[in-house]
């Protein structure tokens, strides 16, 4: 058995995971940014003052 290669292997692994683990971060953070920018822009589109009262013409 070759223990160094095996070594090389096991940390090439346990960097790849890391970077898997870093990305997925990095995406998680986006979409939560992108939820509250999108929340953010639904309650700034609401005007509370429409639809309150009808105008009615006889």
């Amino acid at each position: 058995m070759d223990i160094p290669a095996l070594s090389i292997a096991i940390n090439q692994t346990q960097i790849q995971h890391q970077a898997s683990i870093t990305v997925m971060k990095m995406a998680m953070n986006t979409a939560q940014q992108n939820s509250s920018d999108f929340i953010k822009m639904l309650e700034q589109s609401v005007q509370p003052h429409l639809g309150s009262s009808v105008d009615i013409k006889l």
